[in-house]
């Protein structure tokens, strides 16, 4: 690194921690009154010049454990350590046909504080308040027992996960997009300051899919607020993946025809969907060194389903050339009528065949989260493309800037991860940001000194994948590469699918290879390439 620019980086996050530590030390002075630090029980009385702050809870917890919110399916209960558990309402209100709204949050904060606060994203439509322990690509040790203060949202109303009836308030919008990101923000810090007598250390925020696009948004539209951000399969232009799902439930729909019942039917059977990930996994397994059923090297896997399309008298082994047509149609992401790409197409990956319980992966077909069943007969690219660009999601709710200067400026550091395998949001559409985010702030050697991508193979959305290694904890590695200035060269990922073996997750546009020598199944003996 350039001496004069790590002085100028140095120099620039400690103007700006001087001026948190201000501005959190004036808003704690202000905000204590009775409060008394230690104290978790008077923290009932916390209150902040500026918000109407309503405290439903504030009680001391004895060390436990709790399943973990978000987490890998299966995964094992956590340890948390002894804490002060705060929630409440910021700016209640009575909002559009009388309904109740207000920013919910909680806060945990733990009797062996680190000096550190983590922010920990959302899922869905957000619409609950998730137990505040920062456990999302934490590995085995969330945020909360490492001795990180956690804060997280409702984002400000209630509901379920996909309940969008919000929407109707105007108010209400604005939190779920940025708002309350930036509300709780300043609320935790200065609960944290005033609970211990001083402020936060260093601010981190780690979130997947709506989380990660809270993530995003963060280094967008908060840059001095975080120092640390891990942004996970960021459901950041979520008008534009729906309208991808629905281009590929079409065309699938159109291939497969309809069931005795008069229904969609399912387009690949069960032994076809053998057949398409094994011949997957013979034309692109070994690219990365090794044959493991896991597809490292998706940039150089040229498969083409078409090449499995049944020839003349064939009919064992092999696909109906309307079905292998289908599958690469769909897979390749919609197009306007001038050939424009309108969201990007899907990775082959091992784990498009994964289900049918959970998430399944896209050879099952598509889930779309919101919005009415797609008319196959009726569904029109550029007629959604349009609705879509003039919805409130592409106006104010994409987080697609790419301008991260000030962020980046005062020695911010951001970490993506996506699933390769993930049937809700393209992980090409998270390189694509990359990419543009790359190309617009100084070039791939520039933004490698604060950013990384890695692409997790076989990995549904946020985790999950019998083909998968889940398990990788990416909260050290951005604190580490904050306040030791080590950069995540990789980050070590292992997974119940694959019991013993564990693998280097390696910064985009590279991946793990195996040397040739050694035992396989050990991260150690693979290279980043």
């Amino acid at each position: 690194m350039n001496p004069t620019h790590s002085m100028t980086t140095r120099a620039a996050r400690a103007a700006a921690l001087l001026l948190s530590l201000l501005f959190v030390a004036a808003g704690a002075a202000q905000a204590q009154g009775d409060v008394k630090a230690g104290d978790c029980a008077s923290l009932a009385r916390f209150q902040v010049p500026g918000m109407s702050i309503s405290i439903t809870r504030a009680e001391a917890l004895a060390a436990g454990t709790a399943v973990s919110p978000g987490g890998p399916p299966g995964a094992p209960a956590l340890s948390l350590p002894a804490h002060c558990r705060v929630e409440g309402v910021i700016d209640r209100r009575e909002g559009v046909g009388g309904k109740t709204y207000g920013i919910g949050f909680a806060v945990a904060l733990p009797d062996n504080w680190s000096g550190r606060f983590l922010f920990q994203g959302g899922g869905g439509l957000n619409g609950s308040v998730g137990l505040p322990v920062g456990a999302s690509a934490a590995g085995d040790t969330p945020a909360l027992a490492r001795g990180y203060a956690v804060v997280t949202t409702d984002s400000g109303h209630k509901g379920s996960v996909f309940d969008g009836s919000f929407f109707e308030d105007q108010q209400a919008s604005l939190d779920f997009y940025y708002v309350a990101i930036g509300r709780v923000t300043q609320l935790a810090k200065a609960m944290v300051a005033a609970h211990y007598g001083r402020a936060a250390e260093h601010a981190y925020y780690a979130g997947c899919s709506t989380g990660g696009r809270e993530a995003m948004v963060v280094t967008q539209r908060y840059p001095a607020y975080f120092d640390g951000v891990v942004s996970g399969a960021p459901a950041m232009r979520t008008g534009y993946s729906n309208l991808a799902l629905a281009y590929i439930g079409t065309v699938f729909a159109q291939a497969a025809g309809k069931d005795a019942a008069g229904k969609p039917a399912q387009l690949f059977s069960a032994a076809e969907r053998d057949l398409i990930v094994g011949s997957l996994l013979d034309a692109c397994d070994d690219k990365d060194g090794i044959k493991d059923g896991m597809i490292f090297n998706s940039r150089g896997c040229g498969f083409d389903p078409v090449s499995l399309a049944c020839k003349a008298g064939q009919t064992d082994k092999c696909l109906a050339p309307a079905k292998a047509d289908a599958l690469k149609k769909a897979l390749a992401g919609p197009k306007d009528v001038r050939g424009n790409q309108i969201y990007p197409g899907f990775l082959y990956d091992a784990g498009i065949g994964q289900g049918p319980a959970g998430l399944p992966g896209l050879l099952f077909g598509v889930r779309i989260p919101v919005g009415p069943p797609v008319d196959a007969a009726t569904f029109d690219v550029d007629r959604e493309a349009v609705r879509v660009a003039a919805g409130v999601n592409a106006l104010i709710g994409d987080s697609t800037w790419t301008n991260l200067s000030t962020f980046a400026g005062r020695g911010g550091r951001l970490l993506f991860y996506h699933g390769s395998s993930d049937p809700w949001f393209s992980a090409l559409d998270t390189v694509g940001y990359y990419e543009a985010m790359t190309r617009d702030n100084g070039g791939p050697e520039k933004v490698r000194s604060w950013s990384r991508l890695y692409l997790v193979p076989g990995m549904g959305h946020c985790g999950g994948g019998s083909s998968a290694l889940d398990r990788f904890d990416m909260l050290t590695a951005v604190t580490d590469w904050v306040e030791k200035g080590t950069a995540p060269e990789s980050v070590i990922a292992t997974g119940r699918a694959f019991p013993g073996r564990s693998r280097p997750l390696c910064p985009y546009p590279s991946h793990a290879h195996y040397t040739g020598q050694g035992d396989p199944q050990d991260a150690k003996n693979f290279v980043c390439r």
